[in-house]
């Protein structure tokens, strides 16, 4: 274990381990991430991973040129593009990733990295470079990223074929109503939920808590806290071990931030620290037991000046960044409605406050020890290397140029002297009196995938500060094209609206209401 990652168990130092590791095998499963956190990959004979193990071997740019399904990108980008031939990237294994699938006979398994083939440094396009760069610039200051996910994730009674055959809709959940912490749910699918946390063990992703989410069939899955570099990695895998034992048991697991516009939204709440290398939290204040005597707020007493700088280098930048929190059009549905009306659609912090986008978590509910902060702002839809490059680059922004907090807890619109009396006037009077402070003091973050792309692209962005022209240009292209496809696509709503507002009119006409159900 070092300053950037954990290694799994059993993970070989060397090439020559490799041989005694997988002296009976035959094939080798190698996976690398593209910008939307699909997993990419294919099998490899054991030779002929043995031979790419120490220089790498090539693996199709066109991971990096097409979308999820494929389609390339409407504006070719410079990785991957009909110019250069849609060439090969070196892949690299990453041998401290090592790990075997025990749901798919007990195949070895690693990750890659991929990297320019002419001057050999790492591709900026990929996911897993980024954080592991990120990682890296920390760890020249002395810190080590600590990080944990969290996932809120629909089940449904399907499989692939059937979601197919129901385009997507009237889709049927794995137990009916609202039952979240509920023990009696999940005797109803109990091998499917307990293979969920049996076999992550088995795959080497720690698992902290595991429990039904409110929601028809909503589960909510805690991975354990470790090294930022190999949360990630647990992170994009558990997606595909829950996708691989859904298939087993004919569930399917939706990790789609927004899937019912009535029901909430699925979150991938994510925790983060820094350590020095003791292992000391760099975020927590322990000199004095009533916190510390320069705090800027209540709320922060109990973090440290290098935890306050983190905060608010991260605040400042969210809205610069908000494609790699939140990179589907979809995921910023779930941040508007009436359960995420304070946050998290907004630039707010609080005290162990569920309804900011930034939890502090510190003594004194917790030892100082766990200090951390909780970013509630990306879905379940999130790219985790994305969302931690984003985080840490951020902190360290601040930290580096010793920000100040310039905006106040959430907890000040709540306890805000001003309001004595409110409640006199009756709580929609006192609402409208909250909100019109909130609205007059905050920054909301972008409300659409359109506008948080246009922000972060835009030339002096934050974004364009901490990860330079190169990535900001790549993935906010690839966010451009998304925007493009759904700028285009007639949505059912639409359909409901026009035939509402036709039929009901009473036209008449057969012949243009044949010509517009054949345009709708």
């Amino acid at each position: 274990m070092d300053q950037i990652n954990a290694a799994t168990e059993g993970a070989p130092k060397s090439v020559e381990d490799l041989h005694v590791i997988l002296r009976g095998d035959t094939k080798i499963k190698v996976a690398g991430v593209d910008a939307d956190g699909v997993l990419r990959g294919k099998y490899m004979s054991k030779d002929k991973f043995l031979s790419a193990a120490s220089a790498g071997f090539g693996f199709c740019s066109i991971i990096f040129g097409w979308d999820m399904h494929d389609a390339v990108y409407s504006q070719e980008l410079a990785v991957s593009n009909r110019k250069n031939g849609y060439r090969d990237v070196l892949a690299k294994v990453d041998l401290s990733t090592y790990r075997r699938i025990p749901w798919d006979n007990n195949t070895p398994f690693f990750l890659v990295s991929f990297f320019d083939p002419v001057t050999l440094k790492p591709l900026r396009a990929d996911p897993r470079n980024l954080l592991r760069t990120t990682c890296e610039l920390a760890a020249v200051q002395g810190f080590s990223c600590m990080a944990g996910v969290e996932y809120e994730y629909f089940n449904f009674k399907e499989t692939p074929a059937s979601v197919a055959e129901k385009r997507f809709t009237h889709l049927s959940p794995l137990t009916p109503g609202m039952h979240g912490y509920s023990l009696l749910r999940t005797q109803l699918n109990q091998d499917y939920f307990n293979e969920l946390f049996d076999e992550s063990l088995k795959f080497q992703i720690d698992i902290e808590g595991h429990h039904t989410e409110t929601g028809p069939g909503v589960l909510e899955t805690a991975l354990a806290y470790t090294y930022a570099l190999r949360m990630a990695d647990n992170a994009i895998l558990f997606k595909f071990l829950a996708k691989s034992i859904g298939m087993k048991h004919q569930v399917l697991p939706s990790f789609m931030a927004k899937p019912w516009g009535d029901l909430p939204g699925c979150s991938g709440h994510t925790h983060v620290s820094l350590r020095d290398p003791s292992g000391k939290n760099l975020f927590a204040y322990t000199e004095s037991p009533g916190g510390r005597d320069g705090a800027a707020f209540e709320d922060t007493k109990f973090l440290s000046s290098i935890g306050e700088q983190f905060l608010a280098g991260v605040l400042d930048g969210l809205p610069e960044v908000m494609p790699m929190f939140v990179p589907t059009i979809n995921g910023y549905k779930r941040l508007v409605g009436g359960e995420s009306f304070w946050a998290p659609n907004a630039v707010t912090y609080g005290y162990d406050s569920r309804a900011a986008s930034i939890r502090i978590i510190s003594p004194p509910s917790v030892p100082p020890s766990a200090t951390r902060f909780e970013i509630r702002v990306p879905g379940a839809d999130m790219n985790p290397y994305l969302v931690l490059s984003a985080i840490f680059r951020l902190g360290m922004r601040g930290i580096t140029q010793g920000l100040k907090l310039t905006t106040l807890p959430i907890s000040t619109y709540m306890n805000d002297p001003s309001r004595e009396g409110e409640a006199c006037a009756g709580l929609l009077d006192a609402a409208v009196n909250i909100l019109t402070r909130f609205f007059k003091q905050v920054v909301m973050l972008p409300t659409s995938l359109e506008d948080a792309t246009r922000k972060m692209m835009r030339s002096g962005s934050v974004a364009r500060e901490v990860f330079g022209d190169e990535f900001v240009d790549h993935f906010g292209g690839t966010r451009v094209h998304e925007v493009s496809l759904w700028n285009a696509a007639v949505t059912n709503w639409e359909g409901m609206k026009a035939y509402h507002l036709f039929f009901v009119v009473g036209l008449t006409n057969r012949v243009a209401v044949e010509r517009y159900l054949e345009l709708a």
